[in-house]
Parts: structure tokens; sequence; C-alpha cells
């Protein structure tokens, strides 16, 4: 089976916040494959249930962000998953552009707080995850500032779309595999049309032509 897990804070005052994007992500999972999260178990709100033929385990921890390792080495200890293979976890990251989607076998934790918390309790980097790009903090911005405010208009504009490709790419893990998943999430986007009409005219233009001339809290 999978366990699949969103990291998050919980409370409303936490819900839209950039820190938040694994928790949306997994509830929209549920909500489109009509799944109810009403099992607590290891301090963390669980729906249980079948997709793409696959048992499936979607998680919210409920321990706050920076202890979110306790929630998933208890859910672990509770189904007798192997981490290795059947661990998902679905977070934000600053170090990609917005809505940038990244998926890996293995990692580090980066300067993610729930995911060292993970991380450290499992003993482990050997686990899939799912990276949601939320950008960089403005210069003058705290870190711990900018991941619990929450997004701006023109980004919440954009957000079901993010939302729906990070749900599209946990679907293809379970129907596909990882592997499968991986190069089809992390390939880079192809050119827009526009730009591939100006390449196609730069390239046919003769030679000479002038061309046109970027802790134990809520982090």
């Amino acid at each position: 089976m999978w366990l699949i897990v969103g990291l998050g804070n919980p409370g409303e005052t936490y819900a839209r916040t950039r820190h938040n994007i694994g928790f949306r992500v997994v509830t929209e999972l549920a909500d489109r494959h009509c799944l109810k999260f009403t099992h607590q178990r290891a301090n963390a709100q669980v729906a249980e249930g079948i997709i793409a033929g696959q048992r499936v385990a979607l998680a919210l921890p409920q321990t706050y962000m920076n202890l979110s390792g306790q929630a998933v080495v208890g859910l672990r200890q509770w189904y007798k998953i192997d981490p290795a293979t059947e661990l998902l976890v679905v977070y934000d990251d600053v170090d990609l552009p917005f809505g940038v989607l990244r998926l890996r076998e293995r990692g580090s934790a980066g300067t993610h707080n729930g995911m060292r918390s993970i991380v450290t309790l499992l003993g482990s980097q050997v686990f899939p995850r799912l990276r949601i790009g939320i950008n960089r903090p403005p210069a003058a911005w705290d870190l711990a500032d900018y991941v619990l405010a929450r997004f701006s208009p023109e980004e919440e504009a954009q957000l079901p779309d993010v939302i729906r490709r990070a749900v599209d790419a946990l679907e293809l893990v379970l129907r596909e595999g990882v592997t499968v998943a991986m190069n089809r999430v992390n390939a880079p986007s192809p050119k827009p049309e526009a730009q591939d009409q100006k390449q196609a005219l730069d390239d046919s233009e003769p030679s000479g032509a002038v061309g046109d001339g970027g802790e134990g809290g809520a982090r």
C-alpha cells in the first residue's frame, strides 16, 4: 500500500498559507476519489481507500510542521510500510519557482523543517517526495514569515492548476510507479508556440542578418 503524507500546519489560521500546499494537494486527491478523513492515527487525520488499484492511506499530520516526523513514524509503524517504496511526502519548496513540480525517490531535507523532522526520526533520506515550488522570499522577508504568509492574489489564481497537476502526479505514481512518474513530472516544459515560431524565423535569417538582442512551531 501507499502512505501519502501532505505537510502543513493544522487549523484555519494556516489553511491558505504557502507552507500548507502539501495539505491542499493531498486533500484534493482525497476529494477527487471521494475519500474522507475519518480516522485519527498517530496524531494525523487519515483517509483510507483505493486509488488506481492501490490501497492508500492519505495523511495530514496534526503535529505542526516542525514535528511532522512524529506523525510519519507513527503511521509507518501502524501501516507497516517500507518508506523507500511505500511512503510519499508532499510539501512546499522555496528553492523551486512557483508552480514547478519535482518528484524524487530520495534526497536531503534542504531548508524545510517538516522534512528535517521526518528524515531525522525515520533515520533515512530514502523515500519518495513531491516538491511544489513556492518561490524564494523577497530579500526583505524572513523565511518563516514568508512560508507562513498567504499566496499573492496572482499566485492564488494559479493555484487550482498547480494543485491539479500535483494530484495528477500522485495518481501517476500510483498507476505506473515512481520512475515512470519522475520521467513525466520532471520533464522540462515545451517551448511556447510563439517562441518556437520566433526561433524558426531566427534560424532562417541569412548570415549577417541582425536579430533581437531569470522549531517545534509552525515553521
